[in-house]
């Protein structure tokens, strides 16, 4: 009796879990305003060299903050963008410019393109520029281009067509980066 009991109770508990949910961004008329954080890795190819490291982006209204991490969690460099420009801190040493594409490309050597990354990493065109894109059979982006740049989605977190990418590869002028998302917080 205590067996049949065990097994109807287990079997009751499973009928009440439910499946994690998908990320999803809400959308509104200012998808840009819409908070988010992700942790995840990132690999670039360049020039023929070829770099990867860890990442932790949190975007809040017109501040980004993006950490490059080293294998162990160690943070390597910290990007943080705001109105007022943007700021670069590796090796106890600061850089600045008004943009992270220029900045990036200074002192990296390979330019980040933050402000479009912003939407593109939402699966989102950049407001402000004409963008061409080729949809999935859901609704999903396959691949955008906008501004000079190829940006190709090959996994999302979902089916659904509001889901979050999980991974993307952009190219532009001989330059890859492929990111992969492993962890959303929206």
């Amino acid at each position: 009796m205590l067996r049949i009991f065990s097994l109807v109770l287990t079997l009751m508990l499973a009928a009440c879990a439910t499946a994690p949910v998908a990320p999803v961004l809400q959308r509104n008329a200012q998808p840009e305003l819409a908070p988010f954080a992700f942790s995840g890795r990132v690999a670039i190819r360049h020039d023929g060299e070829r770099s990867s490291a860890g990442l932790h982006w949190t975007h809040h209204g017109a501040d980004d903050e993006i950490l490059i991490l080293a294998p162990f969690g160690q943070t390597v460099a910290r990007i943080h963008s705001d109105a007022h420009g943007v700021l670069l801190e590796t090796s106890g040493k600061t850089y600045a410019e008004k943009d992270a594409e220029t900045l990036t490309e200074r002192v990296l050597g390979w330019h980040l393109p933050l402000s479009g990354m912003r939407y593109w990493v939402l699966a989102l065109p950049a407001a402000g520029t004409d963008a061409v894109i080729e949809r999935a059979e859901n609704g999903q982006i396959k691949v955008m281009h906008q501004d000079g740049w190829e940006i190709t989605y090959t996994r999302y977190a979902a089916q659904l067509p509001d889901s979050l990418p999980l991974r993307m590869t952009l190219f532009r002028d001989g330059m890859e980066m492929q990111l992969l998302i492993d962890e959303w917080e929206v």
